[in-house]
């Protein structure tokens, strides 16, 4: 908990300024507060009897009063905005490493976690982490300046009453330690479903129309509410801990504020000698010193019970931010000129070590060639794509690009020598000419419509409300064909000297189809390409079409020779057109 505590305090280092301003208005304001009780049992005994009544005494006091009162109200105010100034950066900082981090690391992290549970851990548990810890300081701190004021003013009072008050604290300390350490096991397990219900709540709902399709309410409704009464148990357990926390410390300090009023009502009536005698003023003071005394540890046992939820969400957060980074390739050289040659060379890979997937794998690709990968579902035709893009790293073997292995290369620039098209299309908030100019945002509006009118895009584009100024986004209501032409006009105007096209065209319709394969054709023209496709329709005119299953090249050559052999290719080509 401490090394938690040490990482995220470590954040606020740089705000160190709101923190002295978070003390000194801290200091001013509790300390005019905290004299209030002097010049309440002042007034009082400026008014202990009939007919005997400084009225004079009693105006100026009742004045300073509330002189000290609005101070201490605007010290207190000065503190929270600066603490919360002091929250607020602190956790932007933080939550901004998180993002970065996830820029840096390995495609397999991602692939390994829900889209959900990251999200939660960048938003939810960093809020959390703001109001349990930095929030929270708030108190902590005002808590302990106020326990140290109000036992000296109790000292200056009567010494062997505020020993009594403080042989009787701890208490307090032994029944919020032990509630505490019941409920840590809670809020860690808390906040690990909070993440799985984020998670599952944000997959059915990205999917409603798969949920509906397939009439899988019900049984979402049944994994959700799973989950829910799951984080509901778990939620009430580690609540009724931490709520018991506040009533307990209330008992303790009852008990201590009975023992002060009676120790003093013995000194103020003289019934004790050992107590020495108390004007009813000064017992007035004592028990307002003696609720303010006790009053911080109710709300630093309160804290205690958020810090170990912040705790929890603080660890899961670190837990990304401590994970292993992508090498940094800087220092390596810059693929600048590209000539579209490419060779694999007894490459093995395989996600686990327990279920093999590439061996010994070997290919030679002339510049300028087209290469049509296809094969069964799981043969590892996309793997082929994630290791040419070093999305992730072979474990035997090279890839060589241009003559070198694509290890000497720096990642960004091998990407860059790269364009790809997916069979799911991304498109961003932003106008029809942002995402066409996303790889090269510095691209003129001549260059953009140039890019579209090369894929067949600018008519649908110029129909469009507002044009190439027209807003769009994953749900604007263009097709799925629409959508997909937007993406080739992007890898258009990059112009990149190598291609990826990756099921592209296998969710949309023939005559969609026709007319992205008339983009793919002036967009693959003099550029090597690698095409993915189940329909094998779209790569009949490939120079080499590679067959793979499981994990290996079992046939290669054009669609005339292996259609000729009568082998593996020419079964699944057959099955496609089979009444």
């Amino acid at each position: 908990m401490l090394k938690t505590l040490r990482r995220v305090f470590s954040y606020a280092r740089p705000y160190v300024a709101y923190f002295v301003l978070t003390l000194v208005f801290a200091g001013a304001g509790i300390s005019l507060s905290l004299a209030v009780p002097v010049f309440i049992g002042q007034a009082v005994d400026c008014c202990v009897s009939p007919g005997n009544v400084d009225f004079h005494r009693l105006g100026r006091i009742v004045l300073t009063l509330g002189t000290m009162v609005l101070a201490s109200t605007l010290f207190q105010w000065l503190m929270s905005l600066s603490t919360n100034r002091l929250a607020f950066m602190t956790v932007r900082d933080l939550r901004a490493d998180v993002f970065a981090k996830l820029e840096r690391v390995p495609l397999r992290y991602i692939d390994s976690h829900t889209k959900g549970e990251l999200t939660s851990r960048v938003i939810n548990d960093i809020e959390i982490v703001s109001d349990g810890l930095l929030q929270g300081f708030t108190q902590f701190f005002s808590g302990i300046i106020t326990i140290i004021g109000t036992l000296i003013f109790m000292m200056t009072i009567n010494v062997k009453i505020a020993l009594a008050v403080v042989i009787l604290t701890p208490l307090s300390f032994v029944v919020a330690s032990r509630i505490t350490k019941a409920s840590h096991d809670s809020y860690m397990k808390q906040s690990k479903l909070r993440g799985d219900m984020v998670s599952f709540a944000e997959e059915m709902a990205g999917n409603q129309k798969l949920v509906k399709a397939f009439v899988y309410g019900d049984r979402a409704m049944e994994g959700f509410s799973k989950i829910n009464a799951d984080y509901g148990k778990i939620g009430a357990k580690a609540t009724f801990f931490s709520s018991m926390t506040n009533p307990s410390t209330r008992f303790v300090n009852g008990l201590i504020y009975a023992v002060v009023g009676l120790m003093g009502a013995l000194g103020a009536v003289g019934r004790s000698s050992f107590i020495g005698v108390m004007s009813v003023g000064k017992l007035s003071s004592f028990l307002a010193y003696s609720n303010q005394y006790t009053k911080p540890f109710n709300e630093i046992s309160g804290v205690f019970a958020e810090l170990q939820n912040a705790v929890a969400s603080a660890g899961r957060v670190f837990d990304v931010l401590d994970e292993e980074e992508i090498p940094d390739d800087s220092d390596k050289e810059k693929l600048t000129d590209a000539n579209g040659q490419l060779s694999f060379k007894n490459v093995k890979f395989s996600y686990s070590p327990k279920f093999p997937l590439i061996e010994n794998f070997s290919l030679d690709v002339a510049p300028g060639q087209r290469i049509a990968i296809v094969g069964p579902t799981g043969c590892g035709k996309s793997t082929m794509i994630n290791l040419l893009l070093r999305f992730y790293d072979i474990q035997s073997g090279q890839i060589i690009v241009s003559g070198k292995p694509h290890t000497d290369y720096t990642r960004d620039s091998l990407r860059s020598s790269f364009g790809m098209v997916l069979q799911e299309t991304w498109i961003f908030t932003g106008t029809v000419a942002e995402n066409i100019a996303y790889g090269v945002p510095e691209a003129s509006r001549e260059q953009v419509i140039a890019a579209a009118k090369a894929v067949h895009a600018h008519g649908f584009i110029k129909r469009l409300p507002k044009g190439y100024d027209t807003q769009i986004s994953e749900d604007c209501g263009l097709s799925q064909g629409q959508k997909q032409l937007i993406c080739i006009a992007r890898i258009m105007l990059m112009d990149p000297p190598m291609l990826i096209l990756d099921e592209a065209t296998s969710s949309i319709d023939l005559r969609t189809e026709h007319r992205i394969q008339r983009a793919f054709t002036k967009l693959m023209e003099g550029k090597t390409s690698f095409i993915i496709a189940h329909r094998l329709s779209t790569i009949k005119n490939s120079d080499v079409i590679l067959v793979m299953n499981k994990g290996s090249i079992i046939e290669q050559g054009s669609h005339r020779q292996l259609m000729e052999k009568s082998g593996f290719y020419a079964q699944l080509y057959n099955s496609q057109f089979a009444s």
